[in-house]
């Protein structure tokens, strides 16, 4: 999960956009539920006697209970709209959630049912309306003035839409099988419905004179330009095919004295005059690359504001380290690269500023990292050591999050064994009406971009055997992506309890309900990002053009 991105300046366009849809919504809902009637009328032929009854309890309370269900719609939207307007992480986080009082409650299979229902609903709302939705986020974008489209500013995104459906889902008086069986047959009018409805909101932005910001072509000073779209792939080209193609300072083609470039002129200053210790044109190309690097994640949107100037404060001394160690080039092992990528991964699994947690972890790298620019010799064993210390803290963390859940470990381990010992059987919420094992699985298009790893279904319980306690995962939990950490497995490994990386909140989940999980593509290994990498695939591309032009 990403670092929560600033909010984008809420324009009198934008909150008029925003108003205008809200305004609308409640006619949408009104033809989602004709739709799914309709949907259900001519699905009845086909279905087993057992599953028509059923069906016919369904379209009564859909029509007995119409308004009930629009005002749950409703809510959740709003929610939804303000939060993402808002964009505070302490809100997100209360958001995702659950309450504390459900927070033992087993997530079983059933409950998975649900959501994988809800991700196929997503799936087919983004793959009906692929064009529609494209063409919305580039006009939200010319109403906020991101004229990058470095982020998707619609708060009507799909996943908004279906998880109002989802809460209205939850409004019915019936079981969890209702519920899921509404969601199947809602999902493809809510496709159609939201592909019409992005259209029509393109065209009326477009009738009020906006234009897409992806329509236009910019040419802006260098530099003034954030981020970029070269360091979103997962290539990373390696350092010592860089460091031939890099400009040497104090060539004589090269002109630094005097001409220092405005923007981090006191960086410049300070490694060229350490480029003047040196002979050797090979150390000077280091030194240049080293400070590219740095440059490029001191502007990488993805990483947060109080990581990249912590990040930033290494600088000067990887510079000097530069010229000590040839293995500064070896990003995939040095210690200081490894350093700078796991510091900005560990914040990004806990993303809310506020998090005691995370204000630790920014309190012992600071500590670290103002010791490391101290040293008046650098060398890599200082960098293996902060390493070393960054470990240290996140098994403390790990123990401290253990101990305060020490309790509920206790009664789950109790409930595990009376599992085990087939006396607490969890009774079906499904009542008949969906088999679990036969449903489709997720289509790749949903699966999050850090989460790339597949495993075949034969492999899927040993996978889960070697996740130790620490390990994060990307899980689709109660209809959002979140990143979970593993906190406990039971001793039979039959009761899993994970924990939310935005929040206090804890699951309790059934070993079942995970494999389940995984084998739906909802639930992945955690692949660490590499923000050094990204660094140097955008250094590439600002050579290429320097060279091409």
């Amino acid at each position: 999960m990403p670092a929560p991105t600033p909010a984008a300046k809420l324009t009198p366009a934008m909150q008029q956009f925003v108003e205008d849809e809200l305004l609308r919504a409640p006619l949408l809902f009104d033809q989602l539920v004709e739709g799914t009637l309709d949907h259900v009328r001519k699905a009845l032929p086909s279905l087993p006697p057992a599953q028509r009854s059923a069906i016919g309890d369904l379209m009564q309370a859909l029509l007995q209970h119409r308004t009930r269900l629009a005002d749950a719609f409703l809510q959740s939207l709003q929610e939804q709209v303000q939060i993402e307007l808002a964009q505070q992480p302490t809100a997100l986080a209360a958001h995702k959630a659950p309450p504390k009082a459900v927070a033992l409650a087993l997530v079983d299979e059933d409950e998975v049912a649900l959501d994988v229902e809800l991700s196929h609903m997503i799936e087919e709302v983004k793959s009906t309306a692929e064009f529609e939705v494209r063409e919305l986020q580039a006009f939200v974008s010319a109403l906020v003035g991101d004229l990058d489209v470095a982020r998707d500013h619609n708060p009507f995104r799909p996943d908004t839409w279906a998880r109002a459906v989802w809460a209205a889902a939850q409004a019915l008086p019936l079981s969890r099988g209702h519920r899921v069986t509404f969601l199947r047959h809602a999902s493809s009018s809510l496709a159609q419905l939201l592909r019409r409805s992005y259209a029509a909101s393109c065209s009326r932005l477009e009738g009020m004179g906006f234009e897409p910001a992806s329509y236009r072509t910019m040419i802006l000073p260098a530099g003034s330009r954030r981020g970029g779209r070269p360091g979103d792939t997962t290539f990373s080209p390696d350092l010592h095919r860089m460091r031939e193609t890099m400009p040497a300072p104090l060539d004589s083609r090269l002109s630094y004295d005097g001409q220092l470039p405005p923007d981090n002129s006191r960086l410049r200053e300070r490694w060229t005059d350490i480029a003047r210790h040196t002979s050797n044109r090979a150390d000077r190309q280091s030194i240049e690359l080293v400070s590219r690097l740095f440059d490029a994640m001191q502007h990488d949107d993805r990483v947060p504001a109080d990581v990249a100037l912590l990040i930033s404060r290494l600088h000067g001394p990887a510079m000097r380290l530069t010229l000590r160690d040839a293995g500064m080039m070896d990003q995939a092992k040095h210690p200081l690269w490894r350093l700078v990528n796991r510091l900005a991964y560990e914040a990004e699994m806990a993303p809310d500023p506020q998090d005691p947690e995370r204000v630790r972890l920014l309190k012992i790298t600071q500590a670290t990292i103002d010791q490391l620019a101290s040293e008046p010799e650098q060398s890599t064993g200082l960098y293996k050591w902060a390493n070393e210390r960054l470990d240290n803290f996140l098994r403390q963390r790990l123990a401290r999050r253990l101990t305060a859940v020490a309790s509920h470990v206790g009664a789950l381990q109790k409930l595990e064994d009376k599992l085990a010992a087939g006396g607490a059987a969890v009774p079906s919420t499904l009542h008949g009406m969906l088999d679990v094992p036969q449903m489709d699985t997720v289509p790749a298009a949903l699966i999050p971009e850090q989460a790339t790893d597949h495993a075949a279904p034969a492999s899927v319980d040993q996978w889960l055997d070697d996740l130790q306690p620490g390990d994060w995962l990307r899980v689709f939990l109660q209809g959002r992506w979140v990143h979970a950490q593993l906190l406990w497995p039971g001793e039979r490994r039959e009761v899993w309890l994970l924990g939310d990386g935005a929040s206090d909140a804890t699951w309790a989940v059934r070993r079942g309900a995970l494999l389940l999980m995984r084998e739906q593509g909802l639930m992945k290994s955690l692949k660490q990002r590499s923000i050094v990498g990204s660094a140097a695939l955008r250094v590439e591309h600002e050579v290429a053009r320097g060279a091409a032009a």
